[in-house]
């Protein structure tokens, strides 16, 4: 038989048996689709990462406090310590010190109960700076933002997130409007553009940014210790100069001698995508040798089935090589129809994860991003298991001798 025979009876014997083909698939279908799904999810995390990370500001350096020991010597994380103050802000700010700092934005954060009227709402309540709109590339929906006058003064003023204004004015415009915070009231000046969830999974939306002097004042505190402090380089290409330059005064004027004792840490965005893709890729590579056990056993699925079909078939097979058939003819036979079942498996498992990088980041809330290379890669992946898990069925059917398979039951 030449090749287009060929294809035409493996098509004709996989399509008399529908239901037994269809079964046979559902291994490659599942494996197939897994993959499409596991490389989308991998890549879709990736760039909503990125995304978020991007939306700090491309040139940001971000300082944390060390961590803290108690008494019973037990030690917190980096950031539990109170080792950062206003005044290492200042200093950074300082031209001459730090020369490739563009901005800095000292802030302070806690958890309080904001009231207006008879509405309350729990939000976190960040004091800073005027820098803070620039350093953290945020911008306003409408009104505006403290002045420097303000932020000297410790004037009674807040600009509210879109989360917050939403709970607590019920959609309507809350600039002029007064909150209640810790038995001081406040003027709402401002309501920032949505800016969606931090890498770390928590609300940019949902906040309160007051002075610090005011943010100070609301806690009663009198430290001058602040829990982040965010720096914006000149320009890209000076990021790890302004990074050098802070880690160097920060250093001085902590009296550190060596880098195991510094009680601060500073971390550029390209840790963080480092930090977040390498999760990201261990997670990927975890489901996708789950899918790859899933594409293994929908290959010796087929492998099984063929070897059904071969011993139902002897005399079919023992028939054709009376009647002139040559070995490779039968073989090529029963290897096309192992490859029909691998590629169309193959055919719907591509439709099925399609349809699902459609449907699932509706439910699930997590972008889905389709790969043309995963999709490619998983159809010949499809096609490459019909193949090589088809020949030894097919080598069995054309090693049958015509006596044996004619007088066969």
């Amino acid at each position: 038989m030449n090749t287009a025979e060929t294809l035409r009876t493996a098509l004709e014997a996989v399509r008399s048996h529908r239901m037994r083909s269809i079964l046979t698939m559902l291994g490659i279908v599942i494996g197939i689709a897994s993959v499409i799904l596991t490389v989308g999810f991998g890549q879709g995390a990736r760039a909503q990462v990125q995304e978020q990370i991007s939306a700090l500001g491309s040139n940001l350096l971000i300082i944390s406090p060390g961590s803290s020991t108690d008494d019973s010597g037990s030690r917190g994380g980096f950031g539990s310590a109170t080792t950062l103050r206003l005044e290492d802000a200042d200093a950074i700010a300082d031209s001459d010190v730090v020369p490739d700092a563009a901005a800095v934005a000292p802030t302070t954060s806690t958890s309080t109960s904001l009231v207006a009227g008879e509405t309350n709402w729990t939000t976190s309540v960040v004091g800073t700076t005027t820098s803070w709109l620039d350093v953290r590339t945020r911008t306003l929906a409408s009104g505006r933002f403290f002045t420097q006058d303000e932020a000297d003064s410790g004037a009674d003023v807040v600009v509210l997130g879109p989360d917050t204004a939403s709970e607590l004015f019920s959609g309507t415009s809350p600039v002029g409007e007064e909150v209640t915070v810790g038995g001081r009231t406040l003027t709402v000046i401002g309501v920032l553009e949505s800016s969606g969830s931090s890498s770390s999974g928590t609300s940019e939306d949902d906040v309160a940014v007051v002075p610090v002097s005011t943010a100070l004042a609301l806690t009663g505190s009198t430290s001058t210790s602040v829990s982040t402090i965010y720096v914006e380089a000149a320009s890209a290409d000076l990021l790890s100069a302004a990074y050098q330059e802070i880690d160097a005064l920060l250093t001085t004027r902590h009296g550190i001698e060596s880098g195991d004792d510094a009680d601060y840490s500073i971390s550029t965005q390209d840790s963080l995508v480092e930090t977040a893709s390498s999760t990201n890729e261990t997670l990927s590579v975890l489901l996708t040798g789950v899918a790859a056990i899933s594409l293994l056993v929908g290959g010796i699925g087929v492998m099984n089935i063929m070897l059904v079909s071969v011993t139902e078939r002897i005399r079919e097979i023992g028939l054709r090589k009376a009647l002139g058939a040559t070995p490779s003819a039968i073989g090529k036979q029963f290897l096309a129809e192992a490859s029909i079942l691998g590629l169309a498996g193959g055919l719907l498992g591509i439709a099925i994860g399609v349809v699902g990088s459609w449907v699932l980041p509706a439910i699930i809330d997590q972008p889905v991003t389709l790969s043309l290379a995963a999709t490619a890669g998983a159809l010949g992946v499809s096609l490459a298991l019909g193949v090589g898990f088809g020949v030894y069925p097919a080598t069995r059917a054309a090693r049958l001798t015509p006596i044996d398979a004619l007088r066969s039951e």
